[in-house]
């Protein structure tokens, strides 16, 4: 049964110091603020467009198969992810010329308005998240997790 950290009473005195298990709490509680932080100002978008407007911005234009790989998401996923953005105008599709199968995908002028106003949002969220620490402490802990997410 997987375990709801956002729920734990109380944390055994074996487990409470152990850092996998304060890594899943704190990713618990990222993961519940990111969530909310989208749901009040993300204008009916996610994390995971965030990521595919973000990958577009800065890499340029690329194949739905690219988008997935780049930022982590399901090919089926990326698709679904794309046709809301595509109606929103914020990505436009159209078919590779060279591969009449694959899809480049491209961020319109709205959509780099949108990303513009989500970093907004998500700037907010990683003062949420963060809050607890000064900013010394912010720093320090950014550095150590990248260092720990490298392996």
């Amino acid at each position: 049964m997987p375990l709801r950290h956002d729920q734990v009473r109380r944390t055994p005195d074996r487990l409470k110091d152990r850092p996998t298990w304060l890594l899943s709490r704190a990713h618990a509680r990222s993961v519940a603020i990111l969530h909310a932080g989208f749901e009040a100002g993300g204008n009916g978008l996610r994390g995971y467009h965030y990521r595919l407007l973000a990958a577009l911005e800065q890499f340029g234009p690329a194949s739905q198969a690219d988008l997935g790989r780049d930022t982590g998401i399901d090919r089926s996923d990326v698709t679904a992810a794309l046709l809301l953005l595509e109606g929103r105008g914020l990505v436009e599709r159209r078919v590779d010329p060279d591969h009449k199968r694959r899809n480049i995908v491209t961020l319109t002028t709205a959509g780099q308005d949108a990303l513009r106003a989500l970093d907004d949002v998500l700037d907010g969220i990683q003062r949420e998240v963060l809050a607890p620490l000064s900013a010394a402490e912010q720093r320090q802990l950014v550095a150590l997790l990248a260092r720990v997410a490298e392996g």
